[in-house]
Order: structure tokens, then sequence, then C-alpha cells
């Protein structure tokens, strides 16, 4: 079983390497990925300012915490 660090730890990075994978890091004036794992309950949330990049923040923002939480569905199926 995943460690509660490595689980926060894969959903922060899968989350913020969402938003890098479709946006230029020089596009993003803000980004902020809080990740919480307590009583094994995940929650991801992603805060997104791009002002520079042609996408809509809010939807990038919550795809990326989407992918936070699968990168870690991953990483507990890798487990069993």
């Amino acid at each position: 079983m995943p460690s509660d660090e490595e689980v926060v730890e894969t959903a922060a990075a899968a989350a913020e390497g969402y938003v890098f994978s479709r946006v230029k890091q020089s596009a993003v004036a803000d980004l902020d990925v809080t990740v919480r794992f307590e009583d094994g309950v995940l929650t991801v949330d992603v805060y997104l300012n791009a002002p520079n990049a042609d996408v809509d923040e809010d939807e990038l923002a919550d795809e990326a915490a989407r992918a936070g939480r699968e990168a870690v569905d991953d990483l507990f199926a890798a487990e069993e």
C-alpha cells in the first residue's frame, strides 16, 4: 500500500503535469495544487491563473484535479 506522502506527491505531480501539458509554463501567472489524503479520502484542488493562455482556466483546473485523482487510482491499482 502506498504511503500517504507517496499518494500526495503522485496526485500533485500529475495535476501539475497535466496543466503544463496543455499550456506553456510562461502563460501561467499562478498555479496552486493542494492535495490532502486523510483517513483514506483524497482531495485534489487546483487553482489556475493563466491570463495569457487561450484556455478555460476553470475547466483546465478541474481536468488537472481529475488527472491527479486518476494517477492515485493507478498507483493503488499497481500495488494490488
